[in-house]
């Protein structure tokens, strides 16, 4: 694998400017992309992160940025029906998908026909036919799709995607898109993305608020050694990881290593 991209820390006052950087962020490789490669792939995540891209659908992303050209994919879902309350495609169709004009055909949610492991390799399948044969998915040097964008969340433990403390599924490394039924976090059967398809990402928005994940953000931003390390310290890009915290997401950060000022970028 490519050597890692530095990694950026930003910090910001309260979350609503996270959500006002954030929007700003994506717009930017949105332009970038399309005037690139004439598409833009973009991975959503489930949580608070749909939330927090809500400034996307207000002016002046909403008549700027070129919709038309967006590919939307899932860094994990539950196997649910599409019109479940558990369901990440119902959180992002919400949010995001029914306020913008994304064509249908650029949605590729999961078959929620299938069980855990048909719609785990129905998605991957999916995903093989798109590589190397439309302008959609790059390849990436290690053979895995290269999305242009990863919009990430992490719960309180540490996890990123479906994939948790201590799970075996940490050391899938040939899979693209596996299945798990014993999520510790309810419901307990989901698809997800690998570790291998999240780092071959050409950019990584880590998009953490609130209180609850500050011990984790702190685990994962610190200093210290730890034989065990959390998941989301397992994300190490091929392209370029960014943190978006607010001031309670980095409470936990050693004070004498950080100044709290909006809109700060670290290096670390």
């Amino acid at each position: 694998m490519a050597a890692t991209a530095e990694k950026k820390v930003q910090v910001f006052d309260t979350e609503d400017e996270v959500a006002v950087s954030l929007a700003k962020y994506i717009a930017h490789l949105s332009e970038k992309f399309c005037k690139q490669r004439g598409a833009f792939s973009v991975v959503l995540s489930g949580g608070s992160l749909i939330e927090t891209l809500r400034k996307l659908v207000e002016p002046p992303y909403i008549g700027s940025v070129d919709w038309s050209k967006w590919h939307v994919f899932w860094l994990d879902e539950r196997v649910v029906p599409k019109t479940h309350k558990d369901s990440n495609y119902k959180l992002a169709y919400d949010g995001l998908l029914s306020k913008v004009p994304i064509l249908p055909g650029n949605v590729y949610a999961i078959n929620d026909a299938l069980s855990a492991e048909g719609a785990a390799d129905d998605y991957e399948t999916r995903l093989k036919r798109l590589v190397g044969n439309t302008n959609v998915l790059a390849v990436s040097a290690s053979g895995f799709p290269k999305f242009d964008l990863m919009l990430l969340g992490m719960g309180p433990d540490g996890h990123v995607a479906s994939l948790f403390p201590g799970h075996h599924l940490l050391r899938e490394n040939k899979r693209w898109v596996t299945f798990i039924k014993d999520s510790p976090k309810p419901p307990p059967v989901r698809i997800t993305f690998t570790f291998p398809v999240i780092n071959s990402s050409a950019y990584i928005a880590l998009v953490v608020t609130g209180a609850p994940q500050a011990k984790a953000v702190q685990r994962a931003l610190g200093k210290g050694q730890n034989s065990d390390k959390l998941p989301v310290q397992m994300v190490s890009p091929e392209g370029e990881l960014t943190w978006f915290l607010d001031r309670d997401a980095a409470s936990g950060r050693d004070k004498r290593m950080f100044r709290w000022v909006s809109k700060c970028c670290l290096c670390v």
